[in-house]
């Protein structure tokens, strides 16, 4: 399953938020530095859908707000 992601970094509460269908909007504490936001939003939403981190893959947008991922 592939879902379409928003991500906001720097906040100061981690949450997944469901904007219909597979789009979400992502908030995470980390900023966008070293990949290390992209490491929280993967551990998120493995956690949000009760998966493995592993199972979960960003396919594009690495280096953009908006990104695709496989999960």
């Amino acid at each position: 399953m592939k879902i379409s992601v928003k991500v906001k970094s720097g906040n100061r509460e981690e949450k997944v938020e469901n904007l219909g269908g597979n789009n979400f909007l992502i908030s995470v504490r980390q900023r966008p530095e070293k990949g290390l936001a992209n490491k929280a939003v993967i551990k998120l939403i493995a956690k949000y859908f009760k998966l493995a981190p592993t199972t979960v893959k960003i396919v594009s947008g690495h280096s953009s707000k908006q990104k695709i991922i496989e999960i």
